[in-house]
């Protein structure tokens, strides 16, 4: 409910029409004597039995989740307009022109094309936006946060453009990232860092980040890092993308924990990509059932100024009804065709409406039915937002009706193919312009390339949407870094790490929670760490954090934790530091997102680790791996409990091979795969020293770690052995007393699989004389990126003369003069360690888990995959056989000595 410019409540239902106002004011009254009888409860009480007998006798009442199909605010409430209309048209039109002029433009010189159509139809609810609601970083550095819909880009570079923060030569490399210094075509950070804060067009990862991003902000002031209370998000967003999963899978924890710093606003032009959102239903209704359904206010903005009277007119409710029962397709072609069309299939369906149509002409059906849609005025959707903004306790979602392609002319409005549509010609931009009222003369429009336009630096316009931004705190979208580098907390804890386990047998995975755990304790640093965690937080041992840190939730706890008894109980708290996310992964992520990006929406660096099942990370939401890459993000990723011969009788669901071949493919993801808990030492403080040091870098680290217990070895003294361990490979054992005529081999292997070629070499050694050196890898990525690096070097310095193109790869250089085959072997298939194999000078072979997982024990799942101790044996014979240096007959023994199948 809002109130009316007279101060008096007025609600939707009050536009509807009512034959007996006096009957339902009986009702009322009633209604008020029984709360003041027996209280809110019995009201309650006798309203669910009074719904109860409708729909037992035949009465079909509409859901209580759907409201009539208007406009949720009145004509009569809506606030008064802030801004000088007219002066804001013209700045809409400049800048719908230059989106469809970049467009066409690319499109004309190299068949780049574009997307119109999208900002054709969002303009007005960007615009209304950035002159009256989204807040600027100059206030507080943090500001709102725009989730802009990827296909509307052309409309925000055509307001940078006319703001001056862009210029012509810039919007004709759209879509021209080649040379270093294009317009990406959507929305990307790491392509343009000074303007996009958020990449939005893989659909469905908008929504789901915007919520967690509204969560974030309030975790950072509930842990007293920064007052984010004047920050808003905003997302926008497409009904066609509504359907992707992602896009409502948080709506229940974002009503749960009472975002009201949080608004979508879904664009509802009723069309996908190719064609109708819900062609034979309602796109608006069904969204509307679902949020509220879900906790959220709902704010329907559907119709324009043109309908008021016509509302206002419909005493017996007969327009509301037949606009309830219009399906989204038929409402799409109404917006293509013309009013005699119009008539007969909207009107003449309902003999209560012919005295409607009877006052109406074709010219005016056509204007009004077709194709005045709310998000097409400015004073809509500032009544949509203003209400957005003023209500408290749960998020927001706007539904805005427009028509898609609105302004763009007849052949694209509406039309199926307009997604795909891609220039305007002559003729078009000519009507275009005709349309919006601009002052372009014709002759400008004679070239073959159409012109941009600008009113000039000085112009009114400009200087009134400079002000209006310089009053909201400064331009928008943005993206602004403040330098804070972190100081390295104490050596202390990796110190710990580097000495080795003792008597005392620990999985990597409890070593690395050991050691965030001390670092989380650091007076300088420790507050910043974040730790994510999709539910099982005690299958990763971290309950020990649960007292201490506590698990993050804004109402804190309000209950008694079933452990409250013992040390280390479930401690929920409004300061808590751990984000306990429940069972996803998709939102997990999202909220490592929102932390590994705090150093720039902020200004505060946090420090995030997010810890996993292996197997669910990275192959559920690799596509969110590469958003968190494109968004510049810095932290932690920690696949736990990794590997496809440690999980035993998980089975092939739980069992990960590949996770490290997928990693490999994100450019931002420093993957390692450690094999004793000094290795996670190291390489944790690199990674703290690379992510957020004075020279800070965009990336994020991955690492792999292991739930076997076992004896954790002392970092070894030897020279290089932590430039190796960063750089991917050391020699971490040399075979010993064998004799000088013994054949070598050498073995590789990463995370858990070390221990099998430890006893491997031992069985070599023992019982056949073959002397073989174990190489520690803990990166086969990072070894395979430094030789492409190299080669890259190699071939400028061939092509530009610059520099000694003689680089050498590391790999190659440590395994050089290493007698006999390599094998690398790692409780991964075999395509991740293959990565170095066209640097390895000697024979090459790989031994890996490739194939679908099984439940069993690991030693017999080990047998399986032919990668446990004895199997090793056998496979290191026969390479050497193949060679020659041992007799064919020492690999059939060895076969039948450690029963293993060919």
């Amino acid at each position: 409910m809002q109130e009316s410019e007279r101060g008096s409540p007025v609600s939707q239902l009050d536009q509807l029409p009512d034959k007996d106002p006096s009957e339902v004011a009986e009702w009322c009254q009633s209604l008020d004597a029984a709360v003041g009888f027996g209280g809110p409860q019995r009201a309650v009480q006798l309203l669910q039995r009074v719904n109860e007998h409708a729909r037992r006798t035949g009465i079909d009442l509409p859901p209580f989740l759907e409201t009539p199909y208007v406009n949720t605010i009145p004509t009569a409430a809506e606030p008064p307009y802030p801004g000088d209309e007219e002066m804001e048209r013209k700045i809409t039109a400049w800048n719908r022109w230059n989106a469809a002029a970049m467009v066409t433009r690319g499109n004309q010189r190299g068949g780049l094309g574009g997307h119109m159509a999208t900002f054709a139809s969002a303009a007005w609810l960007y615009e209304v936006g950035f002159q009256h609601f989204f807040r600027g970083k100059q206030a507080d550095g943090s500001g709102d946060q725009l989730y802009v819909q990827g296909h509307a880009s052309p409309g925000v570079y055509a307001r940078a453009f006319l703001d001056g923060r862009l210029s012509e030569d810039q919007l004709d490399r759209f879509r021209q990232e080649a040379g270093g210094d294009g317009l990406p075509s959507y929305p990307h950070p790491r392509r343009l860092p000074w303007l996009w804060e958020f990449p939005t067009v893989s659909m469905g990862l908008g929504p789901l980040s915007a919520i967690y991003q509204a969560r974030f902000n309030r975790y950072l002031a509930d842990r007293g890092i920064k007052d984010t209370s004047h920050s808003h998000v905003w997302a926008f967003l497409g009904d066609g993308e509504m359907d992707e999963p992602e896009s409502t899978a948080a709506l229940a924890l974002a009503a749960r924990e009472g975002l009201d710093n949080l608004t979508f606003v879904i664009n509802c032009n009723l069309q996908r990509l190719d064609g109708p959102v819900r062609g034979n239903f309602k796109i608006v209704q069904e969204l509307e059932r679902q949020f509220r359904a879900a906790g959220w206010n709902v704010v329907k903005s559907l119709w324009g100024q043109e309908w008021d009277d016509l509302l206002a007119q419909d005493t017996d409710g007969a327009l509301v009804r037949r606009l309830g029962s219009v399906p989204d397709g038929q409402f799409q072609t109404f917006a293509a065709r013309d009013g005699a069309y119009i008539r007969e299939r909207f009107l003449a369906a309902d003999p209560a409406l012919a005295p409607l149509a009877d006052r109406l002409s074709d010219a005016r059906l056509e204007e009004i039915v077709g194709t005045s849609r709310a998000g097409h005025e400015p004073r809509k959707v500032h009544a949509a937002y203003r209400a957005a903004l003023e209500h408290k306790g749960a998020p927001t979602v706007v539904l805005v009706q427009t028509v898609k392609g609105w302004t763009l002319g007849p052949g694209f409005e509406s039309r199926n193919a307009n997604h795909q549509m891609k220039k305007l010609s002559g003729k078009e931009f000519r009507a275009m312009r005709d349309l919006l009222d601009l002052p372009i003369p014709d002759r400008a429009l004679d070239d073959t390339l159409v012109p941009y336009w600008h009113p000039g630096a000085d112009s009114p316009e400009v200087r009134y949407l400079q002000e209006r931004r310089a009053a909201l705190g400064g331009p928008a979208p943005a993206r602004k870094i403040v330098q804070k580098p972190l100081p390295l907390p104490s050596t202390k804890p990796f110190d710990a790490l580097k000495k080795g386990s003792g008597s005392q047998e620990i999985a990597t995975t409890m070593a690395f929670v050991r050691l965030v755990k001390d670092l989380m304790r650091d007076k300088e640093t420790g507050r910043r760490w974040v730790p994510i965690v999709p539910d099982e937080a005690r299958t990763f041992g971290m309950e020990s954090l649960f007292p201490s840190a506590g698990i993050y939730s804004p109402v804190g706890q309000t209950y008694d934790p079933v452990d409250r008894d013992q040390l280390l109980y479930y401690k929920e708290s409004k300061d808590g530091q751990i984000l306990n996310e429940g069972i996803t992964e998709a939102g997990s992520l999202a909220s490592l997102t929102a932390a590994a990006t705090s150093y720039a929406t902020h200004a505060e660096p946090m420090i995030p680790f997010y810890i996993f099942y292996s197997m669910f990370g990275w192959q559920r939401t690799a596509d969110q791996f590469w958003a968190l890459g494109d968004q510049l993000g810095r932290g932690f990723v920690i696949g736990a409990t990794a590997g496809r011969t440690t999980m035993t009788g998980e089975g092939l669901q739980h069992a990960d091979g590949h996770s490290h071949l997928i990693a490999s493919t994100n450019p931002a993801a420093v993957s390692y795969d450690p094999a004793f808990a000094y290795e996670v030492a190291v390489i944790v403080r690199e990674g703290l020293r690379r992510m957020y040091g004075p020279d800070a870098e965009d990336v994020f680290y991955y690492l792999t770690v292991y739930n076997e217990t076992k004896l954790q070895p002392p970092m070894p003294s030897g020279e290089g052995v932590e430039e190796g361990i960063l750089r991917g490979l050391y020699r971490y054992q040399e075979a010993t007393d064998a004799a000088a005529d013994a054949p070598r081999i050498q073995l590789l292997a990463s995370g858990t699989a070390i221990h099998w070629v430890l006893e491997a070499q031992s069985l070599l050694s023992e019982d056949w004389g073959v002397a073989a050196d174990v190489w520690s890898a803990p990166s086969w990525t990072e070894l395979r990126r430094e030789a492409l690096d190299a080669e890259a070097e190699n071939l400028r310095a061939a092509t530009t003369g610059e520099g000694s193109g003689d680089r050498v790869p590391y790999i190659t250089r440590a395994l050089a003069g290493a007698p006999g085959p390599v094998i690398a072997v790692s409780d991964w298939m075999r395509a991740v360690p293959d990565q170095i194999s066209p640097w390895v000078e000697q024979d090459w072979m790989s031994i890996g888990t490739d194939g679908y997982g099984l439940s069993d024990s690991r030693d017999n799942v080990r047998r399986h995959f032919g990668v446990d101790a004895p199997s090793l044996v056998v496979a290191a014979l026969a390479t050497l056989a193949r060679r020659g240096e041992v007799k064919q007959e020492t690999v059939r023994q060895a076969t039948v000595r450690y029963g293993v199948e060919a």
